[in-house]
């Protein structure tokens, strides 16, 4: 075992690179040139699926409707998005310790609430992961066409990828995702400003899709005044995609360099910025360049009124305008398609970065597992980490890596924490201004309360406006989700609280305390050896008031040849046998405990049990079982102790050294 173990943390080294000290985690915060690609690219990365949601719900009715209403949604996203930025501005100040829309909720409008927050992240966090980096393959797919048919497999493997890189640490993700983000920036505003100018001078050439026909799906052709409201608040809806990702940086401010407030409030000023000119460029451009997409282009795409047929294959929003923007120029599209599809892959890094924090937080608040409070080796929270990487792969796998059906669960949960979160920050600051005396601070507080309630009122008009659209195309799945999260949460911390209860030491409590009046020891025996003296001669040192060896009779000629053996080499031990007929071993020991047990709460029974210290894996599978399955029964018996004396076998010579290395819980330890 301890050969694998040290060839274990040799990969894990070459993986992970060296163990870092609970001093350096200073080393490990970011500047605003690595902050904003690590917390703001899945909201710049929105700018390659939010366009394509628009249109394709808007398309349900038609290539015109797209075209005369595509434009509309988009300004009413931009809205909300300029909203919830300054909304976000306001909370990174207020709340710079990282608890983000959670620590919000819970301080202002109480615990439930910010479970209810806690939850809603989770679930999106995950969503995030696996919408994300579909997407980005599915983008790929447009100019490596031999991924098509294979997505869900390398959706996984780029997230088994992005698990080993976070795993190295936030800081190290950040400069490895630095320059993609910025390249997506450069090549998407370069395109847009190309556009800009081709249409400004009747130069931009049509989209490959706008020869073609968009049929409105049976039933959409002639809308009523209430169907297409509904259906512009569908696309609204998603569209509303784009806004994925502000929350992000609240939550990351910890790891932000100082000054972090204002570090963080800065990069969520960019990431709106540069997102709302990239959104609003794609849609024009799209709209300019006659962009159509269905759900089901075999069928919806006509050319001279026939279907275009299977061989048809169907490019995003963002492959259509690269090839009409940069028609004629090859190098570019194949660009926009390697930065689009990286930028998406790196989207999920925000995830990464926000997942494992809030799990953090959640497990220091006792509504999960300890476990996810505990710094790895690189000052990463690397259970959330891992935990966050099977549950987005386990979605790709189920949603075949369709970015279509999972955009369907997606932002619900982010529109909780949205309205929530607002809500929360309105009370906020009306308590501060039931304090503050000062008139220049209040006019500022009474700002950011107005900035505040206007971004609470909007996020829960989108909530709605999402839950009654989406709800039965998949938003009821997330909703669910949360929901069974919110009480395994609920029922975690309700155990904590149980066991820290019954654990707690009350004013004149001695039982804890007090020494046993009588201490009966029993040797487990199975045969004279080593491992077995040693075990008597511990027994024998701790003057026990009754000591004896204890053998179970499963063979009569080897419980005999023990006895001989025990009385020939006069041993000051009474051996006891117990009668096992159905060869049992563990049933007539523990019976035998109970029965010697007394009333008196301060008896005590001791079990001694030899055990062999072994070097190598297999070895274990050919030992220690019977000892392992008795101990494991005996721990639950009230009065007993069990003790294990080991006996270290050659084999394990020098495993102490080998395995003396740092493992995930020094660094909380402080042994790290």
């Amino acid at each position: 075992m301890a050969t694998v173990s040290s060839s274990g943390r040799v990969v894990k080294r070459v993986i992970l690179g060296r163990a870092m000290r609970s001093d350096r985690l200073g080393e490990t915060l970011l500047p605003k040139k690595l902050a904003l690609p690590v917390f703001a690219s899945d909201a710049l990365s929105s700018v390659a699926y939010a366009p394509d949601e628009i249109i394709l719900t808007l398309g349900l009715a038609g290539g015109a409707f797209a075209a005369t209403h595509s434009w509309q949604i988009a300004l009413a996203v931009v809205v909300v998005m300029m909203v919830v930025v300054a909304s976000y501005r306001q909370n990174v100040h207020a709340y710079p310790s990282g608890g983000g829309d959670y620590e919000v909720a819970s301080v202002n409008l109480g615990p439930k609430a910010g479970l209810s927050v806690g939850s809603a992240l989770l679930v999106d966090y995950v969503l995030t992961v696996a919408v994300s980096v579909s997407s980005g393959v599915q983008n790929a797919a447009s100019a490596f066409t031999f991924l098509r048919g294979h997505e869900v497999a390398a959706a996984v493997v780029i997230v088994v990828l992005l698990t080993a890189m976070n795993l190295r640490g936030v800081r190290e993700s950040g400069k490895a995702f630095a320059v993609p983000t910025y390249l997506f920036m450069f090549t998407i505003l370069s395109m847009a400003v190309v556009g800009f100018f081709r249409e400004a001078t009747g130069t931009l050439p049509p989209a490959e899709s706008a020869a073609y026909e968009l049929a409105p799906e049976p039933g959409m052709g002639a809308l009523g005044t209430a169907a297409m409201a509904f259906l512009l608040l569908r696309a609204f809806s998603s569209g509303c995609a784009a806004l994925t990702g502000v929350e992000a940086i609240s939550n990351g401010v910890p790891a932000f360099q100082k000054p972090k407030s204002r570090n963080a409030a800065t990069t969520l000023f960019l990431m709106g910025s540069i997102a709302i000119t990239m959104l609003v460029s794609m849609v024009a451009l799209a709209r300019w360049t006659g962009v159509k997409i269905a759900e089901d282009p075999e069928v919806q795409l006509m050319k001279d009124g026939v279907p275009v047929g299977e061989d048809y294959v169907q490019d995003t929003v963002m492959g259509q305008v690269a090839k009409s923007v940069f028609d004629g120029f090859m190098p570019g599209v194949v660009l926009v398609s390697i930065v689009t599809g990286l930028i998406l892959i790196l989207a999920a890094n925000t995830a990464f970065n926000g997942f494992p924090v809030l799990g953090s937080i959640l497990a220091r608040d006792g509504f999960l597992p300890r476990q996810l409070h505990t710094r790895g080796d690189r000052l990463a929270f690397s259970n959330g980490i891992l935990i966050l990487a099977g549950a987005a792969a386990a979605l790709i796998a189920i949603y075949d890596a369709q970015v279509t059906k999972l955009i369907q669960l997606y932002i619900v949960g982010v529109f909780v924490s949205f309205t929530l979160s607002q809500t929360g920050m309105v009370r906020h600051w009306n308590r501060k201004l039931a304090l503050e005396r000062d008139p220049r601070e209040r006019g500022r507080m009474i700002r950011s309360r107005a900035i505040n309630a206007v971004g609470a009122v909007m996020s829960g008009v989108v909530l709605i406006v999402v839950l009654i659209t989406k709800f039965t195309h998949g938003a009821g799945y997330a909703i669910a989700a949360m929901a069974v999260l919110f009480f395994i949460m609920v029922g975690i911390r309700r155990h904590y609280d149980h066991v820290r209860d019954e654990l707690a030491v009350t004013p004149g409590d001695t039982q804890a305390q007090l020494l046993p009046s009588r201490v009966h020891a029993i040797v487990l025996v199975s045969k004279i050896h080593k491992p077995t003296l040693r075990a008597l001669a511990y027994a024998r040192a701790t003057r026990p008031s009754i000591l004896e060896a204890l053998t179970v009779d499963v063979d009569p000629e080897d419980t005999a040849a023990l006895q001989r053996e025990w009385d020939s080499r006069d041993i000051p031990v009474a051996l006891k046998v117990l009668d096992s007929p159905y060869r049992e071993i563990t049933r007539p020991v523990v019976e035998y405990v109970k029965s010697i047990r007394s009333g008196n709460p301060r008896d005590l029974v001791v079990i001694y049990i030899p055990q062999y210290v072994l070097g190598h894996w297999w070895e274990q599978i050919l030992h220690n079982q019977s000892a392992l399955r008795l101990r494991t029964r005996l721990l639950f018996t009230p009065g007993v102790m069990v003790s294990s004396v080991p006996w270290q076998l050659a084999s394990s010579a020098g495993a102490e050294e080998r395995m003396d290395g740092p493992v995930v819980g020094d660094v909380r330890r402080g042994e790290g």
